[in-house]
């Protein structure tokens, strides 16, 4: 069963689910690409200083998820002014890990989640499912999912 209490957003941690769903939406790469977006990716979709042609491993990769989901959670955290719970902290660092702090604090998602509409925010999350004007499959499957686990459906 999942906890549906609400708190404030910074007496939350990162699960170790939120994780293991980040891993396994990101995936694993070894060697740095550009994304759909042309921006410069590697390990479990990591972009901060990631250049061309730049080489991880596995071990390294999950200490950097582990860091980057961290910094993600602080920035989101610093918008969430509402009290929530632990599946909508999931669903929404996973939804920060993939569009980055200033995305999601600036989106039609915080907006509602700060106007204490729960239910409209965890929906908000379907919207955004596109890079630049093309909808991406992958990001439809990923923003379903964490606007169910918003929700407490997953």
């Amino acid at each position: 069963m999942t906890n549906r209490t609400r708190m404030a957003a910074a007496s939350l941690v990162v699960s170790a689910s939120a994780l293991v769903g980040l891993a396994v939406h990101e995936g694993y790469v070894g060697q740095s690409y550009a994304d759909l977006g042309g921006v410069s990716t590697i390990g479990f979709g990591e972009t901060l200083g990631v250049k061309p042609g730049q080489k991880t491993d596995p071990v390294r990769a999950l200490v950097q998820l582990e860091a980057s989901a961290d910094a993600h959670a602080k920035g989101m955290v610093a918008c969430i002014h509402v009290p929530i719970n632990q599946d909508e902290y999931d669903a929404y660092l996973d939804f920060t890990y993939n569009l980055g702090v200033g995305a999601f604090c600036g989106s039609d998602v915080a907006r509602k989640l700060n106007a204490l509409d729960y239910e409209g925010a965890c929906k908000a999350i379907l919207h955004w499912d596109h890079v630049g004007t093309q909808k991406v499959a992958g990001l439809t499957r990923r923003r379903e999912q964490e606007s169910r686990k918003c929700l407490g459906l997953d």
